[in-house]
């Protein structure tokens, strides 16, 4: 059992700032009044589509995702960094012989451009994204993960409390970091086996 789950964005990058960009920008494209950046933080942790479900009429919103997966591409680098120690703390549980999978609702070929671009493709034996089937809190990314791994899973690492809901779905312990889009507050209520600041003290609870 040596599986080990992340999110990618919130839990390993902070790519906020361009994920909103993107998101408000696409109702400029369409011609619609952007929402405040605060109430689609708000949102954060759901599906693409169900994010602009909440703000525009139903006719748009294929159009809305249209315009975002045009303009994230291009800028999904502008502002998006690692958090701090991300990296150290990876480099070291490969050190350990774990096996790291990404699970994340970005589709496939989006995340790994992302993760390839900002050089974590190195630490990861496998990127998944959610392509055609049910999104987080469903457990169904975790599991092709860790099938793709060839391991049973130790711990989900998350940002969000969709995260650590399918973690525990899919019956792993779970770890979230309140860097990310829900705040300790929130991430709370999901009861997660580890509620902290960082990805540190993941390599005590994982040996």
């Amino acid at each position: 059992m040596k599986g080990i789950v992340f999110d990618l964005d919130g839990t390993l990058v902070d790519s906020l700032p361009d994920i909103l960009n993107s998101f408000c920008y696409a109702f400029e494209v369409v011609g619609l009044s952007v929402p405040d950046q605060g109430e689609v933080h708000g949102q954060l942790g759901k599906p693409l589509w169900d994010m602009y479900c909440h703000f525009a009429p139903t006719d748009t919103i294929s159009e809305l995702v249209a315009a975002y997966r045009d303009h994230y591409p291009r800028h999904f680098l502008d502002h998006s960094r690692l958090f701090p120690g991300v990296k150290e703390v990876l480099t070291q549980l490969r050190n350990l012989d774990f096996s790291l999978a990404i699970a994340t609702t970005k589709r496939t070929s989006s995340a790994i451009e992302f993760t390839n671009a900002l050089g974590l493709d190195i630490y990861f034996d496998h990127i998944q994204g959610t392509d055609g089937f049910a999104f987080k809190p469903n457990p169904e990314v975790i599991y092709r993960a860790l099938k793709a791994l060839g391991e049973a899973g130790l711990w989900m690492v998350g940002d969000s409390s969709t995260d650590i809901e399918a973690g525990k779905a899919a019956r792993l312990s779970t770890y979230a970091v309140t860097w990310g889009a829900h705040d300790a507050k929130r991430l709370r209520k999901s009861n997660p086996d580890a509620l902290e600041p960082s990805l540190d003290r993941l390599l005590d609870l994982v040996l």
